[in-house]
């Protein structure tokens, strides 16, 4: 899967938190916002008057990314056979490691209780 694919696949199921998205989608879409936050607080640095605090672009792009992304780590954690409230474990410090450990690993190969594997 490719940038475009995956960030036309996450867009359209932004509210979708069933089924399971496979690596390529969760990183290649987490690598896309990452790059959007960035040139919004890029623009934000160069047009708003604000050193200590997000700016109004970048706000925006932050609540435009906020439910897609929840989903498609629901759906990421669902390949692996966890459920998807299992992202609230990066509340704790510790947690972020399970949670790395979690996303970056190889999905199901067979069916599990979130449905088939993710085509790509």
């Amino acid at each position: 899967m490719d940038l475009q694919t995956s960030v036309k696949i996450c867009f359209s199921k932004y509210v979708d938190f069933k089924g399971r998205a496979p690596r390529s989608e969760f990183w290649w879409f987490y690598l896309f916002g990452l790059i959007c936050v960035f040139v919004a607080a890029l623009f934000d640095s160069f047009f708003v008057d604000n050193i200590n605090a997000a700016g109004p672009v970048e706000i925006i792009v932050n609540l435009v990314f906020a439910l897609p992304s929840l989903a498609v780590t629901a759906r990421r954690l669902h390949d692996v056979n966890r459920s998807g409230w299992w992202m609230l474990i990066t509340l704790t410090i510790i947690g972020i490691i399970p949670y790395i450990i979690w996303v970056a690993s190889q999905g199901d190969v067979k069916k599990n209780r979130f449905g088939p594997p993710p085509k790509i």
